[in-house]
C-alpha cells in the first residue's frame, strides 16, 4: 500500500472524516477524481503544492490527508502542465522519487477516496512551496493563466500589454 496525500481546505475536515475525499477535480479530459502527491523523505516536495493552492483559492488553513492506495491501483502522474501517463500507484511514487526536480509533478486518482482508506489528516506549514510555477522567480507570471478578480491579476495584465504581450 502506497501512502499519499492530498491537500485540502481545513473547513471540510468534518466531511472527510465522514465521506471520504470526494471527486471533484477534473483531468486533462475531464475526468473525476482526487490530486494528490506521495508522501516522501522531503516535506517541501510532498507539500509543494500548499502555497499555490492557499493563494488561489484564498483559504486560510489547509490540511493533509493521508491515505493508502494498493500498490497496483491505475494512477495517472506527470506534471501540471503536460499530458499524464497511466501508472501503478506503486510506480507513479518511485518516478517522482526518483525524479532530479520532483516540483511540478501531481498524480490524479481518477476516482474518490473513501473514508476507510484516509490514515490520517493534519496540519501543513502554509508556506511551503511555489507560486504560479516552479523557478518562477525572476520570470513574469503568465497573464492568460490568471483568473479574473484574483489578487493583482489586474496589475499583471496591465503589464503584460505594455510589453506586447
Amino acid at each position: 500500500m502506497t501512502l499519499f496525500t492530498h491537500l485540502s481546505p481545513a473547513d471540510d475536515i468534518r466531511s472527510i472524516r465522514r465521506a471520504g475525499i470526494r471527486a471533484r477535480s477534473r483531468d486533462h479530459d475531464g475526468r473525476a477524481g482526487v490530486f494528490c502527491l506521495p508522501v516522501m523523505p522531503s516535506y517541501q516536495l510532498t507539500h509543494q503544492w500548499g502555497r499555490e493552492l492557499h493563494r488561489r483559492g484564498g483559504r486560510r488553513t489547509m490540511v493533509a490527508v493521508d491515505f493508502r492506495l494498493p500498490d497496483d491501483e491505475p494512477v495517472l502522474v506527470g506534471r501540471y502542465n503536460r499530458r499524464h501517463v497511466e501508472l501503478a500507484s506503486a510506480e507513479a511514487a518511485v518516478l517522482i522519487a526518483g525524479c532530479e526536480d520532483a516540483r511540478g509533478y501531481e498524480v490524479f486518482v481518477p476516482r474518490a477516496i473513501g473514508a476507510r482508506e484516509i490514515h490520517r489528516v493534519r496540519g501543513v506549514n502554509r508556506v511551503t512551496g511555489w507560486r504560479y510555477m516552479p523557478d518562477a522567480h525572476g520570470r513574469f507570471p503568465c497573464p492568460c493563466c490568471l483568473e479574473r478578480g484574483e489578487y493583482g491579476s489586474a496589475k499583471i495584465r496591465k503589464k503584460a500589454e505594455s510589453r506586447g504581450y
